[in-house]
């Protein structure tokens, strides 16, 4: 692919539930099938040379759904995160993930610090996996971070800027995505990474995330290519 290939590719994963139903199925056949995605577009990404690939797996407003779905969903969390581990560092991927893990399930907890500790000295691309995540609390908790470090003196509140309110988010070297994929026609952010996507190319497929593929990932980059980025300036 001779095409300039997005630094940070972030993907709201959306669509298993349809993707299911559609077919008869339960929801969380739906999940399931989602999976063998995150897996097929991981290796990819990785292959094609992205620097991070940010998928948005649960968030805060997830608990919402009914109790038996998210029980699955946990035990989908943990089943990934043992099964993927081995892959994870035969190819140098280093994994993080944002989020509010404390509200997680211990087992969940568990695989993910495991597998956070067994890559951090990987040196490839970046897989963040955002689980409990909401982009708007995110952004209250770095506020009240910095709220606390000026009473005690730390930075005055003249201070505060873009980059050092960037330094109390939940990843401070997280890059901000260039593409967002968003799956399943959806066109709304879903209270992801609201800081992070300010000038984020959006692109959205109609394909239910259970049936993305590597083709389709080389459709959003190619649009990703066809746009021209200027932040806020004009075209030279």
């Amino acid at each position: 692919m001779d095409l300039k290939i997005p630094g940070h590719i972030a993907i709201i994963m959306d669509g298993n539930g349809r993707w299911a139903q559609r077919r008869g199925l339960s929801r969380i056949r739906g999940h399931e099938a989602g999976a063998e995605s995150v897996r097929r577009i991981t290796r990819e990404c990785a292959r094609l040379g992205v620097r991070q690939l940010t998928l948005f797996a649960f968030s805060a407003e997830n608990w919402k759904r009914p109790r038996m779905e998210v029980s699955f969903l946990m035990r989908l969390y943990k089943r990934y995160l043992v099964q993927e581990r081995q892959e994870i560092l035969e190819n140098n991927i280093r994994f993080i993930n944002i989020g509010q893990p404390h509200a997680l399930p211990a087992y969940v907890q568990k695989e993910l610090e495991i597998t956070r500790e067994r890559s951090a000295r990987n040196t490839g691309m970046v897989l963040c996996l955002a689980l409990n995540y909401s982009g708007r609390a995110e952004i209250l908790e770095a506020a009240r971070r910095f709220a606390h470090d000026a009473c005690r003196g730390i930075h005055r509140v003249e201070d505060l800027d873009e980059a050092l309110f960037a330094r109390y988010l939940a990843q401070p070297e997280m890059p901000d995505p260039d593409l967002l994929i968003r799956t399943a026609g959806e066109m709304r952010i879903s209270n992801f990474l609201l800081w992070q996507l300010s000038y984020s190319e959006i692109w959205v497929t109609p394909v239910c995330w259970p049936d993305f593929r590597e083709t389709h990932l080389h459709e959003g980059i190619e649009a990703f290519n066809q746009r021209v980025r200027k932040f806020g300036a004009l075209k030279a």
